[in-house]
């Protein structure tokens, strides 16, 4: 895709996928992307992706995730949710501590805009 600087976005139609979404209805979600054709035909020389989402509450709400998935297939995506998941929690945990220790850390001069960009506050 190109950016805006270059001109109108691009759509790639050699890397496309046919996503479907997959649920327990209990713990999240598993993406099962099938690469295709322009012609919309499976394309056997690229791999199925799986990808997982959940969400956990946070003081300021719920926040979704999203994570790769092992497994060349479905019954191997499903086993690895639970590790996948966790992991993804845990950088996330990592990242956001990161930001609150920056905005911590931040000095502040009356009338100056805040440097980190005062959007995230926890």
């Amino acid at each position: 895709m190109t950016t805006e600087a270059e001109g109108a976005p691009e759509f790639d139609a050699n890397d496309l996928y046919l996503e479907e979404v997959l649920t327990d209805r209990k713990v999240g979600t598993i993406r099962r992307m099938t690469p295709v054709t322009a012609e919309g035909e499976v394309d056997a020389s690229r791999d199925v992706l799986f990808l997982g989402q959940a969400q956990i509450m946070t003081a300021a709400g719920p926040m979704p995730l999203s994570f790769e998935l092992p497994g060349p297939g479905l019954k191997e995506a499903c086993a690895g949710f639970g590790d996948a998941a966790q992991q993804s929690i845990e950088e996330t945990a990592a990242k956001l501590e990161e930001m609150r220790r920056e905005q911590a850390n931040a000095i502040y001069v009356p009338g100056q805009e805040n440097p980190n960009g005062g959007k995230i506050q926890l």
